[in-house]
């Protein structure tokens, strides 16, 4: 059971005008992520023009991207293998590796339901989609000896940002949405319009994830592949454990709040917390940091307790709109109503399938602590994420780090 807090933290004392704003630090580069995301969503077919549109011109908090550009910043330098990463940059950028990724699609049949300009005989794939081989490019060349120095770790100054980092964390927020998109979709459809919008959803998502992954074989890193593989993997498990049923198999019913708990914090951590956990680890190994260096466990741990404030202040934001969904079922301000309130049990095992189940819910939710109580949870990882800050040298981007804790934990 968790504990009970006494009181909610009031988060405008942590504020500080003299902190730089992590959204103004790295303006540039969020509006080069989100313009890139546009233009490859939106160049892969004609209707998913209206996705792109409703994700990357009104975005979001961005703090997947923002999480990894922060952490590179805060960190590039003091990694033992920063010289060697810095040198394979600036080898890629003569040859030219860095303009293939970044290239939308822009051929009209990929996505249609149809072509009418293909031939119906199967010869006219030969002449219609032609093998291409890959483009070769030259072997890099050997680190220069200039390069082999005693290993002092320090702060590049002024601060840069490696494009393998900035690739890094436009593939985040692309699994990130394609997540998002598949979330879309309804489990029983109630019309063609609706049918149609679910199948839009599937595509674009896994429109992305596939770009997605061409990305990750790219970055050059084995560690960090592994890291973002197991990111999608994660998800994907959180969004089970999160269901009410697979097929025709029904999730056990929970007896007690100490099994929602169980299952609920399972489930931030797999479908929330983990992409900015690994996302954050993934960015310095970018930057050279190896294994044994303490940055690389700065970077988790940061990103795992913004990832799990974050979700629980979306928790915290489903009871104070007024809406008839819960959206999911368990959650933080639910579980702490449910240790106050017993009589919500069965009420969860039948999963709110029942007339009047949800507007008892949400009384319950807001005569009881349950929503102040979240808040002061989320506040505690926001707290925990600033604590491992202080491993980190001293800069403008540390501020930022941890004004970014603060932000996550604001009531909206």
């Amino acid at each position: 059971m968790q504990p009970r807090p006494s009181a909610v933290i009031n988060t405008a004392e942590l504020l500080h005008p003299s902190r730089p704003d992590p959204y103004l630090l790295l303006a540039s580069e969020l509006d080069q992520i989100r313009a890139n995301l546009l233009r490859l969503l939106g160049s892969a077919h004609p209707t998913l023009h209206d996705l792109a549109q409703h994700y990357f011109i009104h975005p979001s908090k961005q703090i997947r991207p923002l999480v990894v550009l922060l952490l590179s910043r805060a960190t590039n330098g003091l990694g033992s293998e920063w010289e060697r990463k810095k040198w394979i940059t600036e080898c890629e950028r003569v040859s030219g590796r860095h303009e293939e990724l970044d290239r939308p699609l822009t051929r009209p049949g990929v996505l249609n339901d149809s072509n009418p300009n293909m031939p119906d005989h199967a010869s006219s794939f030969q002449s219609l989609f032609p093998l291409q081989s890959p483009k070769n490019f030259p072997e890099l060349p050997p680190l220069p000896s200039s390069y082999e120095f005693n290993y002092t770790p320090t702060l590049i100054d002024p601060p840069m940002i490696l494009p393998a980092q900035i690739r890094l964390a436009q593939l985040m927020e692309m699994i990130h949405v394609a997540s998002s998109l598949h979330d879309q979709v309804t489990s029983i459809t109630t019309s063609p319009s609706d049918s149609s919008g679910n199948k839009l959803a599937i595509l674009g998502g896994d429109f992305l994830l596939g770009r997605a992954s061409t990305a990750l074989s790219r970055l050059g890193d084995d560690e960090v592949v592994e890291l973002v593989a197991t990111v999608i993997a994660n998800i994907v498990e959180g969004t089970l454990w999160k269901a009410t049923n697979v097929g025709t198999r029904v999730i056990t019913a929970l007896t007690s709040p100490a099994q929602g708990w169980n299952r609920y914090l399972n489930s931030i951590y797999l479908d929330s917390a983990s992409l900015l956990a690994k996302a954050g680890r993934a960015a310095v190994i970018l930057g050279g940091c190896k294994e044994g260096e303490v940055w690389k466990e700065v970077a988790y741990m940061y990103g795992l307790h913004v990832g799990f404030a974050n979700q629980l202040m979306k928790d915290v934001k489903l009871y104070e709109e007024d809406t008839s969904s819960l959206d999911g079922g368990l959650t933080a301000p639910l579980l702490y109503a449910w240790e106050d309130h017993s009589n919500l049990q069965p009420i969860v095992q039948r999963h709110f399938s029942e007339d009047g189940d949800i507007e008892q819910v949400r009384h319950a939710v807001h005569t009881s602590s349950g929503v102040e109580r979240t808040h002061t949870l989320a506040f505690t990882h926001a707290e925990k994420a600033r604590e491992v800050l202080h491993f980190l040298p001293d800069s403008d981007t540390k501020d930022a780090l941890e004004e970014l804790t603060i932000r996550v934990v604001e009531p909206t």
